[in-house]
């Protein structure tokens, strides 16, 4: 890991094209944006199709939006399950950094502790040989 950089970043950096993709359609596919947007392309759709004076390109029961919400469907699942199967890569590499982390931490921590036993120890030992001097005059 390059100085500066922590773990997401690194595991950012090793996606393909496709990963990407797929992560930014299934974040784009999970929001109220794209809800909001298909909502009021749906309504449009339905409403043009109602009015429409001279073509209806697809009349009611909408067959062809149906059919179109069946292909965003099939594309959608596969996508979002990759996103998930990364998402559950980063969850990994997130708690293998976190746990490398803990490990580093705790040997600092206990190299710290001797340090200050060592240092407790010099005090007592220093403290010992000045009260021994007083005893001795």
């Amino acid at each position: 890991m390059a100085h500066g950089e922590n773990w997401h970043s690194t595991h950012k950096k090793s996606f393909s094209f496709g990963q990407r993709l797929a992560d930014s359609v299934a974040n784009g596919m999970g929001s109220w944006r794209f809800i909001i947007i298909q909502s009021i392309i749906v309504a449009l759709w339905m409403a043009l199709n109602i009015i429409a004076f001279i073509h209806h390109w697809d009349e009611y029961p909408f067959i062809l939006l149906n059919l179109l919400f069946s292909t965003q469907a099939a594309y959608a699942a596969p996508i979002i399950m990759m996103a998930q199967n990364r998402q559950n890569e980063r969850d990994r590499a997130h708690a293998e950094a976190d746990f490398k982390t803990n490990v580093e931490a705790k040997k600092e921590i206990e190299e710290l502790m001797e340090r200050l036993n060592s240092i407790e120890i010099d005090k007592l030992d220093k403290i010992l040989a000045i009260l021994q001097k007083m005893d001795c005059k």
